[in-house]
């Protein structure tokens, strides 16, 4: 079966979205833009998941854009926790230069679907 990049770095950013918020809630005791971030970092993946499932192109090509705005979302959440100093500059840069990095294939994938339909 061929590697799936996208799917892959989902996963795993959903693992580190998963980390930040245990941090967050027992370190931090913040509990709602925790909450946000876990939902829409994890959702990413998820909606990955489901594309990858479609009964159609049009169908896959939807989830992988709701995928993309979960991304944009997320780095909302991280940018927020970051200037209210629930996380720092060096914390934020590592998790937020991979949800960027995860936008940008997403992009790429849209775009270049859209072209062939």
């Amino acid at each position: 079966m061929k590697e799936n990049i996208i799917q892959q770095k989902s996963f795993l950013f959903a693992v580190r979205i998963i980390n930040l918020y245990k941090y967050l809630t027992t370190k931090k005791k913040e509990f709602v833009l925790s909450k946000q971030i876990l939902r829409s970092g994890t959702s990413i993946g998820a909606n990955i998941e489901e594309s990858i499932g479609g009964r159609s192109d049009k169908e896959f090509l939807f989830k992988l854009e709701i995928s993309y705005k979960e991304a944009r979302e997320t780095i909302y959440w991280l940018k927020l926790l970051k200037e209210t100093d629930y996380i720092s500059i060096s914390e934020f840069e590592s998790i937020y230069a991979e949800a960027e990095e995860i936008c940008k294939i997403l992009a790429k994938i849209i775009i270049t679907l859209k072209g062939k339909m």
